[in-house]
């Protein structure tokens, strides 16, 4: 299950990575597709931070 969870939050930590790379280069909603980068990093951090806790 550890390992599940741990490359759940690595694909979503890469995608937000991707998403802050894409925002500069997109030809609309720049910041959406910024924040929801944010948004993917920090759900990256909270799924060992708090799921994988125990």
């Amino acid at each position: 299950m550890n390992v599940v969870a741990f490359i759940i939050a690595f694909a979503i930590f890469v995608l937000g990575i991707w998403l802050f790379g894409f925002a500069f280069t997109a030809p609309a909603l720049q910041g959406a597709i910024f924040i929801s980068g944010i948004l993917a990093i920090s759900v990256s951090l909270a799924i060992p931070f708090h799921i994988l806790r125990n």
